[in-house]
């Protein structure tokens, strides 16, 4: 089998791999985009998470909390007894 180089065929196998590199050209810059988008919602998120958690923490201010023993299933507090003194 003789195959003749033509020009009307190179012509057409440059545009074709010219359009193939410029289609993953355009996959490619797309996909950096949608996780560029995907980032900044991450960011705007644990941005706005942190001032809900600032401005709880703000509203707090003075208030006092009674933690307990989460270990043990029972509180920490004992009972204790007075005796008084004469």
């Amino acid at each position: 089998m003789i195959v003749e180089a033509s020009l009307p065929g190179l012509i057409r196998t440059l545009l074709i791999i010219g359009g193939v590199f410029l289609l993953l050209r355009f996959l490619g810059q797309f996909m950096i985009a949608k996780r560029n988008m995907e980032e900044e919602r991450d960011i705007n998120s644990k941005k706005r998470n942190f001032n809900e958690q600032k401005a709880k923490a703000k509203g707090d201010i003075g208030k006092t909390k009674i933690l307990r023993n989460k270990k043990s299933g029972e509180s920490s507090i004992e009972d204790v007894e007075f005796e008084e003194i004469d």
